[in-house]
Formats: structure tokens, C-alpha cells, sequence
């Protein structure tokens, strides 16, 4: 099992969201976590009896929402995941299982990086766009850091600008961040929110109309955690 991490306070719920689906159309087991402030995700992924804290099955992916660590994850599913970080030789009374091919983890803040220990995942994206709050926010989840990791960045923009990722650059030093050496874009479209919106009334998600641009940046995101796949065949799957 592979664990994901989406870091950030940029709003990344359709993006997971999509993300999460490609994979199961791969034919991946997927847990989506929302370990943000704001839940969204509660709000737009389908419930029949939501409580404070749940996990619901929507088009094939489980989604958890108002979870605050793994382990009550653990414990509201009764038990031990297999994991890909340095707790994967522990012994426990529960038997131990792999459930899920991948989860993905969206956060927002330091306190969830930290209780999701999210620093030992395999692989860790930092979303964002250009403005401000999203900028220095969202540094602000790696705060709490004692040791440099390694994060790749995905940079949502109207257009790509070199001054733009100096900047981030920049702001970042006081962070204990290694910046993998290539970043993954996304360019922003209105046509492409008005999709989310209209999927998300319909309660389906569907890459119907879509752009092409967001389709090609999602493919290349998936392809950077597959590590196995190449674009054209991970495009396929959104045709589908």
C-alpha cells in the first residue's frame, strides 16, 4: 500500500478526487483522506448517514472524512494496514492486511501533517497556486518539520512564469523542503470548474468536457505516482 500526500491550502478536492478515480480505473483500491480544516470533501462526495467521522464508498474509491491520525482510521475499520513507512515492521494483536492499493491524503495544515505523519510518505506533492494565502499557508503545514524531505511541486497557474516559481523558491528556504528537481502544472480554466460543478450536482465524476490541458497535467501526476504507466495509456482510461 502507497501512501500519497497532497500538502497544501490551496483547494485540491476535485483534483484528489479525479486523481483517485483514474487509479480505480486502473483497477487500484483507493482511500481518499480529507485531513483538512474544511472537510470539503463531505460536503460534495455523496453520504447516506453522515456522522463526525466516516467513511463512505463512492464510485468504487472510500472516502474518509473528520478523521484526526491514521489510527482512528485503523480503529473505526477494526484494523492494521500494511504501510510503506518506517511503522511496517511493528507487531500488533490485530492482524495486518493491505486493504487499499493507494490512499491520498489532502491537508492543510501542520497538525494534520503531523498526525498523518505525513513526512514518511513515499511521496508528497505540494499544490498550490500563486496567490499569496495559498503560497504561505500552505508552507505553513511544513512548520513542523525536523528533517528535510522530499517534495515534488504542483503548481496551479493562468500561465507559467519562472518568476513565479523563484518566488516559491524563495519563501520555501526556511523550510526544511528538498524540491524535486521537475514540477507537474496545471493551468487554470474556468471551463474546467464549471465541469466540477455540474459533476458534482449530478454526483458523478466524469471527464466529459474537461479540458484537455487538466486531463494531460492529471495523467502526468498519475504517471509520477505509478511510476509504471506511460500517458497515453493512463489517457485511455479517461475516455472510458
Amino acid at each position: 500500500m502507497e501512501k500519497i500526500g497532497f500538502v497544501g491550502a490551496f483547494d485540491k478536492s476535485n483534483f484528489i478526487i479525479y486523481l483517485s478515480k483514474i487509479l480505480e480505473l486502473m483497477g487500484k483500491k483507493v482511500l481518499v483522506i480529507d485531513g483538512t480544516n474544511l472537510q470539503k470533501i463531505k460536503y460534495i462526495v455523496p453520504s447516506i448517514n453522515p456522522t463526525k467521522s466516516y467513511i463512505t464508498s463512492f464510485e468504487n474509491i472510500d472516502f474518509a472524512v473528520g478523521f484526526e491520525t491514521w489510527e482512528k482510521i485503523e480503529e473505526y475499520l477494526g484494523i492494521k494496514f500494511d504501510t510503506n513507512d518506517e511503522e511496517e515492521t511493528r507487531t500488533d494483536t490485530k492482524k495486518e492486511r493491505e486493504v487499499y492499493d493507494y490512499v491520498l491524503i489532502d491537508v492543510d495544515n501542520a497538525e494534520n501533517m503531523e498526525n498523518f505523519a505525513v513526512e514518511k510518505f513515499k511521496k508528497i506533492y505540494f499544490v498550490t497556486s500563486f496567490d499569496l494565502f495559498s503560497l504561505r499557508k500552505g508552507l505553513s503545514c511544513f512548520q513542523n518539520l525536523t528533517e528535510n524531505i522530499n517534495v515534488t511541486k504542483v503548481l496551479f497557474s493562468y500561465e507559467q512564469s519562472k518568476e513565479d516559481d523563484e518566488y516559491l523558491n524563495f519563501i520555501s528556504l526556511k523550510y526544511k523542503i528538498n524540491w524535486n528537481d521537475y514540477s507537474l502544472y496545471f493551468r487554470i480554466f474556468g471551463e474546467d470548474n464549471k465541469v466540477f460543478e455540474e459533476n458534482q450536482k449530478a454526483q458523478k465524476i466524469s471527464y466529459k468536457r474537461l479540458g484537455m490541458d487538466y486531463k494531460g497535467s492529471l495523467a502526468y501526476v498519475i504517471q509520477d505516482i505509478t511510476q509504471n504507466a506511460n500517458i497515453a495509456q493512463i489517457k485511455k482510461f479517461m475516455k472510458e
